[in-house]
């Protein structure tokens, strides 16, 4: 029996109240031009209607063009085969890397490395060894990632592979072992964003800071969940390398969003023209120069996918590139950036530095760092790495380090006292070598400075450019090298909503004002809802009126006690430290123990059986890690409600039998209700919060004697019902397919 095609989910998931298309009638519907996004998902969808035009808000069945899993790749192996499934669908779809526990030669990890090698080889499939280079990384280099395409990845950077106009987007375990099976998996257009980058780089200035700024001065949530389009001038495009721009888009991840996609312009189709004439060159017979080709560059070339004029837009931010300077992300958070003058003269001292991760440790960073310490040596005797630091170096993938040992550059950065790991994710993901102690800072070229992600919750980490990064380390605390000069004039950031033109946003605001009068008339019935039932409630259904049918195995109600965490961008790392993602052994009481122990270690005493688990907004952001929901699971929390979800916590939390409601309002009174009261991590509240799935509402009772409300939430769909009843995805899926 085959398997049927995959639930396609009415509703946004995970959220409070329903969002749907609007009819014929309505602007939106009636605008056929789509984003670079919407064509390119238009292209991997299967089984649309023949006059389908994909946009954002629409379920689709996706077939990408490749899926990457990495040390993953044997758990995802092992749902695979839990499934009944014994082959995979198109072997030449499927990516294999081992990159993030490299340094690890325990028994342990050295069988499942071999598991995995051994499966690829008996599959068919493209297999990358330890060592050879971090898993985003060798997928743009194989020409995997490849413009035009989807290409998503079981981890949370493959927004990276925007940089070279590919839209990469992370999916989750179950998501990869779909895709094996079946070639494909289910997917939700986010909405699409787009960032207009005005002006040029100043010497000294790179696409490192360039996302460091995006993400520490547009703090507030503006593309959670949302796909970016980077925009600009040939110009502007012409002073982002493709390097660079591999840098944004991989941390667009830290920013919030989906996806960070770059076009296919000159620049993009000079890089590919480099890399087929060396694969044809130096590669011949690997498949490399096939992927490589430069018959498929000038067809490319000839009709690049591009957004249409006149494509609509969520929402539109721009940064004028010319008045950006050295950033500083931190200390343990992307949400604060920090001019780097500014941090300069605290003279804050650095214990730890690493060159390392798929962001910043190809050759041309490499480069970069190895030019500060010889331009250090013009002024006297050979510069070393300060007394007090250790220096980390580890290149994005073997070639790349090999390209930086031809230009003596990795030599320079030894000599320098850098010590060298082999190319994988090691101390960005908190495993191996040189991890931050306890009251230890730390300086890093790579993605993510999240508490307890590099080592002990109890350091500091900021992250910064490879020159800043070489430049702390030969200082001993967080300085650049001196290579920027600001222009004149310029003594701020110019950037905001809109595209920074002003009669180009003024035209654009008078057609978001015709879409607001049909969102303010849909309003008008909220309104008088809250006029005649008062604000405290929500209107109830009459009995046995419009209720939702219950599944079979799907609780009715869940009801507990409130334990909030108020705390916003409560990332996976903070609910699953990183350090057990690659132990497969890791027990389900031994989850329920470090469940949130980076966030709060007095969380497990403080949470019982059954209680409902609230925190703040932008909840499970940061990894694609399944654990952060089967953590939460194993800890015997039935239902997690937030003011709002990371979409990738959300779609494990669906795969996995996670109940989870954005309730922003709940959030808001509870925050509050304990504004007056000493902060704690984790609170017993006294509150209680029922869902009543079949009448799709909320009451919430605020402790005893305190005022009760009610609130009407989407409709629980039943194919999502039938999944989490199932056990989650994995066991849905066996069922459908009669096993």
């Amino acid at each position: 029996m085959r398997p049927r095609a995959l639930p396609i989910i009415a509703g946004r998931l995970f959220s409070g109240s329903i969002i749907y298309r609007r009819n014929n009638a309505s602007l939106s519907s009636l605008d056929k031009a789509q984003t670079l996004t919407e064509k390119i998902v238009q292209r991997y969808s299967l089984g649309l209607p023949a006059d389908k035009v994909v946009k954002s808000g629409d379920f689709v069945t996706l077939s990408p063009h490749h899926c990457m899993t990495h040390d993953n790749s044997w758990p995802v192996a092992s749902k695979f085969m839990a499934i009944g499934a014994t082959k995979v669908h198109d072997p030449k779809q499927i990516v294999f890397t081992l990159d993030h526990d490299v340094q690890n030669k325990s028994e342990t990890n050295l069988k499942k490395y071999e598991q995995i090698e051994t499966f690829a080889k008996q599959q068919g499939i493209f297999f990358s060894g330890a060592g050879e280079g971090i898993g985003h990384q060798i997928c743009i280099e194989e020409g995997f990632a490849w413009p035009g395409t989807v290409t998503v990845a079981s981890d949370s950077h493959s927004n990276m592979y925007g940089g070279v106009g590919c839209l990469g987007t992370p999916v989750v375990r179950t998501d990869a072992a779909s895709i094996w099976a079946t070639g494909r998996t289910w997917w939700q257009v986010p909405p699409v964003a787009r960032c207009h980058l005005m002006g040029v780089l100043p010497a000294g200035v790179t696409g490192k800071d360039v996302i460091v700024a995006l993400c520490g001065l547009f703090n507030n949530d503006e593309v959670l969940n949302h796909a970016i389009e980077f925009t600009g001038s040939e110009e502007t495009m012409r002073s982002l390398p493709v390097d660079e721009r591999l840098a944004i888009a991989n941390m667009t991840t830290e920013w919030g969003a989906l996806s960070g996609l770059f076009p296919i312009d000159s620049v993009l189709l000079s890089w590919l023209r480099y890399k087929a004439t060396t694969a044809a060159m130096y590669e011949s017979g690997t498949g490399k120069e096939d992927r490589f080709s430069h018959a498929l560059i000038e067809k490319l070339s000839t009709n690049p996918v591009k957004a249409d004029p006149g494509a609509t837009y969520a929402k539109s931010l721009f940064l004028d590139l010319s008045t950006l300077s050295p950033y500083v992300s931190g200390p343990n958070s992307v949400k604060v950036a920090t001019p780097l003058r500014d941090l300069e003269s605290q003279k804050i001292e650095i214990q730890k530095a690493y060159l390392v991760s798929c962001t910043n440790s190809r050759a041309s960073d490499l480069a970069a760092a190895a030019k500060v310490f010889t331009e250090a040596a013009k002024t006297g005797a050979p510069p070393k790495v300060a007394p007090n630091v250790e220096l980390y170096v580890a290149a994005a993938s073997l070639t790349e380090q090999r390209a930086a040992e031809e230009a003596g550059d990795w030599g320079i950065l030894l000599a320098a006292g850098a010590k060298p790991l082999p190319s994988g994710c090691g101390p960005c993901i908190g495993l191996g070598t040189g991890l931050l102690e306890a009251g230890e800072v730390g300086i890093s070229a790579s993605n993510r400075n999240f508490k307890g992600r590099m080592g002990s919750p109890d350091a500091k980490a900021y992250l910064a450019s490879p020159e800043v990064v070489a430049a702390s380390a030969l200082s001993g605390y967080i300085s650049g090298p001196g290579f920027y000069e600001a222009p004149e004039g310029v003594n701020k950031v110019i950037l905001g909503e809109g595209t920074g033109n002003v009669a180009a946003d003024k035209a654009a605001s008078i057609e978001d004002a015709l879409e607001k009068l049909i969102s303010e008339a849909d309003q008008l019935v909220d309104n008088a809802q809250s006029s005649l039932f008062g604000e405290s409630e929500a209107p109830k259904k009459a009995e046995g009126a419009g209720l939702t049918e219950i599944v079979a195995g799907f609780p009715e109600k869940v009801r507990g006690e409130i334990v909030f965490c108020d705390a916003d961008n409560l990332n996976t790392d903070a609910i699953y430290p990183g350090k057990y993602t690659y132990q497969d052994g890791v027990t389900v009481d031994k989850m329920a123990e470090v469940c949130m122990e980076n966030y709060d270690k007095e969380f497990g005493s403080v949470i019982r059986e059954g209680d409902i688990l609230v925190a703040g907004f932008n909840f499970g952001c940061g990894s694609s890690r399944e654990q952060a929901a089967t953590a939460i699971l194993a800890k015997k929390i039935p239902l997690v409600v937030s003011g709002s979800f990371g979409n990738i916590f959300s779609r494990n939390s669906i795969n996995n039998a996670l109940l989870g409601l954005e309730v922003p309002r709940l959030v808001e009174g509870l925050r509050k209700q304990f504004s007056g009261e000493a902060k704690a991590l984790t609170r017993r509240t006294g509150w209680t919060f029922e869902w009543d799935v079949s009448r799709s509402e909320i009451t919430v009772q605020e402790g005893e004697g305190g005022a009760k409300w009610t609130q009407a939430v989407g409709e629980m769909p039943p194919n999502v019902q039938e999944i989490i009843a199932r056990g989650g995805l994995e066991k849905w899926v066996k069922a459908e397919i009669g096993l």
